[in-house]
């Protein structure tokens, strides 16, 4: 069965600000039937940051979105149908992960995010960490990259509780693999590091890439079954929806 596959055209950007963190993002989200689901818990920050930053900022980040829009990065990213790269990366306590393995035990959940620093990605981990139980009853893992070192990989695993492996994927190689690595604007880049956000030294290099939200769920063959591709970090698969694929790939 395939499952669609989404695509949209703003930008993936920190209009969270520089140096937020998890106690800025909000709540735990709640599992399967929440009257909360991730999108609404987004848009809360959002509606958030809107009313508390600089305009000028704000309106860095709007033209930011233009400029990763004319890039036409959506465009290379895997869609449903496609073969998903094999990988191996290391997990935050160092264990060494690979896809194949992964997929011989059952379907893969695989999503990137941008750091520990965002507090929409933190909103989003939580999100996945309670829909992991009923994940892991479809037969499936759930992995989530960043570009982060394994040291701050590690903060973030801790810091929002999650028992799913979370991987450094330096330098984004696997991302760019997946066609879901841009370059952050330049001007963009330049606002944040007032604020003290050091992307070189979080991740490791000096880059300033970043992944699109992505995520997707891979079958034990190798397929993409499901893919959510979004240039607005703000805007992540819904769990329920990635639920929804797994079962579908239980019914086939």
């Amino acid at each position: 069965m395939i499952l669609r596959t989404v695509h949209s055209a703003a930008i993936l950007l920190a209009a969270a600000g520089a140096g937020c963190t998890a106690g800025g993002a909000g709540g735990t989200i709640q599992g399967e039937g929440s009257a909360a689901p991730l999108s609404q818990r987004l848009e809360d920050r959002k509606a958030q940051f809107l009313r508390d930053a600089d305009p000028a900022v704000a309106q860095t980040y709007e033209r930011g979105i233009e400029d990763v829009r004319a890039s036409g990065v959506l465009q290379s990213a895997k869609r449903v149908g496609d073969t998903a790269p094999n990988f191996t990366l290391r997990s935050a306590k160092g264990d060494s992960v690979t896809l194949t393995t992964l997929l011989s035990k059952g379907p893969v959940v695989l999503t990137w995010y941008r750091g520990g620093w965002c507090p929409y990605c933190n909103i989003q981990l939580r999100a996945l960490q309670e829909y992991l139980p009923q994940f892991e009853a479809a037969g499936a893992s759930l992995v989530a990259l960043s570009p982060e070192t394994p040291d701050n990989s590690l903060s973030t695993q801790e810091k929002n509780a999650l028992r799913f492996d979370v991987l450094s994927d330096l330098g984004l190689t696997v991302a760019d693999r997946y066609g879901v690595r841009y370059r952050l604007p330049r001007e963009v880049e330049n606002s944040f590091k007032p604020g003290g956000l050091d992307l070189a030294k979080l991740n490791g290099d000096d880059s300033w890439n970043l992944p699109l939200s992505a995520t997707y769920v891979i079958d034990r063959g190798g397929t993409i079954r499901y893919a959510f591709v979004n240039a607005d970090y703000r805007l992540r698969a819904e769990p329920s929806e990635i639920l929804a694929a797994l079962r579908a790939l239980q019914a086939d």
